[in-house]
């Protein structure tokens, strides 16, 4: 059984952290991949990152915008860090992603490294499902100019400076204006991001086809300002009023400072992330398994 996908693109983070598997062994494990790979077909490239960090495998290199125009399909070795990272970058070529798990939870990297081989035959040769996450658009803006912008797969927080107080946020949702928050910060999460950061501060999980995205306070200082579920059409601006060393975060991967008077603006992107799971991959088949739903005692 050949595959359907022709060029493939092999993707890792190198010097992981915490990671499955040893930084050092990535190579074996990639050269490993990749000659499965091409036992079904397949032509392998791999990612060649913006310092010249690659893997030291046979196979050619491809930069992310070579990858997009040029590959079939991307398959991301890591965690969901890594793909949250990739998946941002590739969003505007419609690239199907699959993830292979090295990393620590795996929402979004769901085949197990000592697994693929098993799992991939059936993907490889056009039996799967695909899943489709939306992304978030932002911006900084100040005095009416945007100063930064980026994408985000999980969430946008902006989030008070570590050592000063709470921060008071004007929020907006369409423009019309919502209520001013005092609190340590602000999460918008994606439904992808709802299990992330927003769960943790106390957020509701989303379902991916949901088209919202959860607000939710953190440490809000009226424990009236609860979690809200807005719709995704809708654009949403939250303006620094006040606090100190405040900063926005997105997908925690980029930063922006923010002065008092600057606005995130967030809106729905034109782009979503294509994500291809093994045939009978279910959402609430990987929350039981990552949230351990089935493992309460009596």
């Amino acid at each position: 059984m050949t595959s359907s996908f022709r060029r493939v693109a092999l993707i890792g983070k190198y010097q992981a952290s915490g990671a499955r598997v040893p930084a050092g062994a990535l190579d074996e494990v990639m050269e490993g991949i990749g000659a499965f790979l091409e036992s079904r077909g397949c032509e392998v490239f791999v990612e060649q990152t913006d310092d010249g960090e690659r893997a030291r495998t046979r196979y050619a290199a491809l930069s992310v915008d070579e990858i997009g125009r040029k590959c079939d399909l991307g398959l991301v070795v890591g965690g969901d860090g890594t793909m949250l990272g990739i998946g941002r970058q590739l969003a505007c070529y419609g690239l199907p992603l699959i993830g292979i798990n090295r990393g620590r939870l795996g929402f979004i990297t769901d085949i197990a490294l000592n697994d693929y081989q098993t799992v991939l035959v059936p993907i490889l040769a056009g039996e799967y499902e695909e899943d489709h996450r939306s992304l978030m658009q932002a911006n900084v803006v100040r005095k009416g100019v945007s100063v930064f912008d980026a994408l985000a797969m999980n969430d946008v927080v902006v989030n008070r400076g570590a050592t000063s107080g709470m921060v008071e946020l004007r929020v907006s949702v369409g423009h019309h204006f919502v209520a001013n928050h005092r609190a340590d910060g602000m999460i918008i999460a994606s439904p992808t991001g709802s299990t992330a950061y927003a769960l943790s501060a106390g957020g509701p999980l989303l379902h991916p086809a949901v088209p919202g995205w959860v607000m939710v306070p953190i440490a809000p200082h009226s424990l009236s300002n609860r979690p809200i579920l807005l719709p995704d059409a809708d654009e949403v601006s939250i303006e620094l009023v006040g606090g100190r060393d405040a900063s926005a975060n997105f997908d925690m991967q980029s930063l922006a400072t923010m002065a008092i008077g600057d606005q995130i603006v967030v809106r729905r992107s034109q782009y979503r992330v294509r994500f291809l799971h093994p045939r009978g991959w279910s959402y609430f088949d990987t929350l039981r398994k990552k949230l351990h739903w089935n493992e309460g005692g009596s």
